[in-house]
């Protein structure tokens, strides 16, 4: 297998790891999400519901991960799942800084998102610039022909 085939498996294997590493998060929220509540000091079936919810939101997500999985050469795709990851990663760091005093169990569980997040980030960035580094053009290789309008006189 050359290099260019190598790095866009081990692209797609790392993207493949993050999406399931977060459905392994989010399925449990959907199916007992009584069990997790506790975690965003939630409780009763409210608190049931928005984690079952929270857990939906983070099903939906991963399918974004899917074009990219399937061809991580999708620049944009890529670039969607990265500013996701980074969106997350933001909004969790803030709740925590911004988070009163005697709130140690959402206070945990956030900071158990961050490090799941900041890993994840880290691993999709290094296989979004593997790819795109990899597949930069070489210095020999030969440009595209330029698009020549018809420039028919008779079409006058």
């Amino acid at each position: 297998m050359d290099r260019q085939r190598w790095i866009v498996w081990a692209a797609r294997a790392a993207v493949t790891v993050v999406c399931v590493s977060n459905l392994s998060a989010a399925i449990p929220f959907v199916l007992k999400p009584e069990a997790y509540a506790p975690g965003f000091e939630a409780s009763g079936y409210g608190g049931a519901a928005l984690v079952r919810a929270l857990g939906l939101a983070f099903v939906m997500w991963q399918v974004a991960f899917a074009p990219v999985i399937w061809n991580p050469r999708l620049r944009a795709c890529f670039l969607v799942i990265l500013g996701m990851q980074v969106v997350g990663l933001a909004g969790e760091t803030w709740a925590v800084l911004t988070m009163p005093a005697g709130h140690d169990a959402l206070r945990a569980t956030a900071q158990r998102f961050i490090a799941f997040d900041a890993a994840g980030l880290v691993l999709l960035t290094l296989a979004y610039l593997a790819v795109w580094i990899s597949s930069a053009r070489k210095p020999d290789a030969q440009p595209a022909a330029p698009i020549v309008e018809d420039q028919n006189p008779s079409a006058d």
